[in-house]
């Protein structure tokens, strides 16, 4: 076998090249961060080993600066490990009593690792093209809470320029709404309207949903506001509605690239009951590659579900909290898939109740119906069975 340890940094990466026996076939060498740079790496590679599937390469979790290096390695056919910095350290801490640390060193360090066959996934095709969907979920859910902000403003506005209004709708944040505020964002702008502009308007965006007698107690509402003049709140109204609908065409433009990769997968994990698109491919897309995790109970550790453990001599914690480490994300799209799918799934709903009726919170008892829908999901994922509903 070949092992090869690779430090990754921003411009460049420190490599080095051994093989099972111990011997060193390249010392460690500086590859720069382009094509030149990795075609260099895996001639170096060819030239001591013509058998890729002899070849394994190591290289820390750097974030996206380990990104392209990743993909030609996994497009070459090569075996690629990524490795936690934190297990690097700590190997090379108990290799060594010397505080030594150079990008070389912990270059050899990588190899040295993959050479120990320590408990290490190998990065496969899959972890790979999975970023994408990783990628666009992350987007997704930083614009839905940029959206959601905006929002917030939007209510604080209209309680200064025309509180009336949030009482005679549903909600503000609905297109007939908008669309009245963005033509007439204060209080004595929509009472000195034209009645018949001000129905066109509302029938329009609402489609036929709003008619004249709406337009009308609109209009009266207003002419009897205590909603400030102030067209500096005016102007930031008008901006932040336009911000909001462009941020919902991005969010429609991404949730369609999503369902489209996620067709392609054609997951089980969409035959749950509660569990839409949206929501499963984030769950998909932080859990990556199923063959990473050995059981269930690995997955639940790594979104933080796992509950934390405190003891000291005779003293046990007695409250034991979640972890709250790992994936946020996961742990997010996890908690809020169990809320569905625990409302429209029987068993789940069961399952639930139970946990309520022995005394627990709503929020320790979700927690419990998050754990068995990882099970659930966990298998689904590697038999690729779909979820039978039981009636």
């Amino acid at each position: 076998m070949i092992y090869v340890g690779i430090d990754v940094a921003k411009d460049k990466y420190d490599c080095f090249i051994t093989n099972s026996d111990g011997e060193v076939l390249f010392k460690a060498f500086t590859i720069t961060n382009n094509l030149d740079g990795f075609n260099n790496l895996y001639q170096r590679i060819e030239s001591v080993m013509e058998d890729i599937t002899k070849v394994k390469v190591g290289l820390e979790a750097t974030g996206h600066y380990s990104y392209n290096l990743l993909g030609y390695l996994v497009d070459k056919g090569l075996a690629a490990y990524v490795i936690n910095p934190l297990h690097t350290n700590l190997y090379r801490k108990s290799l060594s009593l010397r505080q030594t640390k150079t990008d070389k060193v912990d270059a050899r360090t990588i190899a040295s690792m993959l050479m120990s066959d320590v408990n290490l996934k190998s990065y496969s095709d899959t972890s790979y093209h999975n970023e994408e969907l990783k990628s666009l979920t992350r987007y997704r859910f930083d614009k839905v809470k940029e959206r959601a902000k905006l929002k917030s403003s939007i209510s604080r506005l209209v309680c200064i320029l025309f509180p009336e209004l949030e009482k005679l709708v549903p909600t503000l944040h609905i297109a007939s709404v908008y669309a009245m505020l963005s033509e007439f964002p204060r209080a004595k702008q929509v009472a000195n309207a034209h009645l018949t502009r001000l129905t066109n308007l509302l029938s329009e965006s609402s489609k036929g949903r709003y008619s004249r007698e709406t337009a009308i107690t609109f209009r009266d509402a207003a002419r009897n506001s205590i909603g400030s003049n102030m067209p500096a709140k005016s102007l930031e109204l008008k901006h932040t509605i336009k911000l909001i609908q462009e941020i919902s065409s991005e969010i429609d433009e991404i949730e369609n690239e999503i369902k489209i990769i996620m067709d392609e997968i054609n997951s089980p994990i969409l035959s749950i009951p509660g569990i839409n698109y949206r929501m499963g491919a984030m769950i998909i897309a932080e859990i990556g590659d199923f063959n990473r995790f050995d059981s269930p109970d690995k997955i639940i550790a790594y979104a933080g579900f796992s509950p934390s453990t405190y003891q000291s001599g005779q003293l046990d914690g007695a409250y034991a909290h979640m972890e709250k480490r790992g994936s946020r994300y996961l742990r997010y799209a996890l908690y809020n898939a169990a809320k569905y799918v625990c409302h429209w799934d029987p068993t789940f709903a069961e399952y639930l109740a139970k946990k309520r009726a022995e005394g627990k919170h709503y929020n320790v008892a979700l927690s419990h119906a998050v754990k068995k829908l990882v099970r659930v999901i966990y298998h689904l994922e590697k038999t690729n069975q779909q979820y039978i509903k039981v009636a």
